[in-house]
């Protein structure tokens, strides 16, 4: 199962790190390596945080052999925080000023994975330090979801209408990116999750997640299969239009961007060329 490859290769990756192998990452298959590297720099922040060394090995990592996979890599270092049970903090002068706040949706994706009875059955939430971190939060839930849900479009949709509806558009925005980036679903399947998600009133942000995720594989290379399957129904468009989309938000944010409600502009304005593009 799709699932069970992605959490093989994250776990490869961290015991990789953890055993001073990292480059037997590169010996994955390539549309797994991502994962490999979320694995890396979950356990590379473990140690860092453990040691106290304000994230000399995450840096290194990010610096070298995962500079193309940094998505996966800030999505990893939140799973990180999470292990050690600690929020994710921003101490590291070298982080990435806005993919640093996917480290908050890895922290989600994790704590959910193994508090799943509260945070899934009972829909709490933790005791995040602001509004905008639990936004980011539910993203990563959200992906949880998709996996927790065996793809099922029909019981992720349900699932999601269980939670508030403040909630539910963060929620649509992580199953979009999992949807894509990991995959799982057939394409009449895809087209039945956006009929759920248009019916609920979040077509948008499950086609903002789409093209994060997107974004993120081309950077790592060739397209797996079940990306390209995936764009052209998540999203409405190519991939490289899609990803196109979160580059030119990023650009017009300017050099300065770096507060979460910079990061929540960045998907906004996502969702912007996703409208724009769909009512022409």
């Amino acid at each position: 199962m799709v699932f069970t490859k992605a959490e093989s290769s994250y776990v490869f990756g961290y015991n990789a790190v953890m055993s001073r192998e990292t480059e037997k990452i590169e010996e994955i298959p390539h549309e797994q390596r991502p994962f490999g590297y979320e694995g890396a720099a979950a356990a590379c922040t473990v140690l860092d945080l453990l040691t106290l060394t304000r994230g000399r090995r995450l840096h290194e990592l990010l610096a070298g052999p995962a500079q193309h996979h940094r998505h996966a890599a800030y999505l990893g270092a939140g799973r990180g925080y999470a292990l050690v049970r600690l929020r994710p903090v921003w101490g590291a002068r070298r982080a990435h000023p806005l993919l640093r706040w996917l480290a908050v949706d890895g922290f989600g994706f994790q704590l959910a994975l193994t508090r799943t009875d509260r945070l899934v059955g009972e829909r709490t939430m933790p005791d995040l330090l602001t509004r905008a971190h639990c936004a980011v939060f539910d993203q990563g839930l959200g992906r949880l979801l998709w996996y927790h849900d065996g793809a099922s479009p029909d019981d992720a949709a349900t699932r999601i209408g269980g939670f508030p509806a403040p909630r539910r558009a963060d929620l649509w925005s992580g199953v979009g990116f999992a949807a894509t980036y990991t995959g799982g679903a057939e394409a009449d399947e895809l087209w039945w999750l956006t009929e759920h998600a248009g019916a609920d009133g979040f077509r948008a942000y499950l086609a903002q997640g789409c093209a994060f995720a997107v974004a993120a594989r081309l950077r790592s290379g060739e397209l797996p299969a079940q990306v390209a399957r995936a764009v052209p129904i998540l999203a409405g468009t190519d991939p490289e239009e899609a990803a196109a989309w979160t580059d030119q938000a990023l650009i017009a944010l300017g050099h300065e961007a770096h507060t979460h409600e910079d990061f929540q502009r960045w998907q906004s304005q996502i969702r912007r060329s996703w409208n724009r593009r769909h009512r022409c």
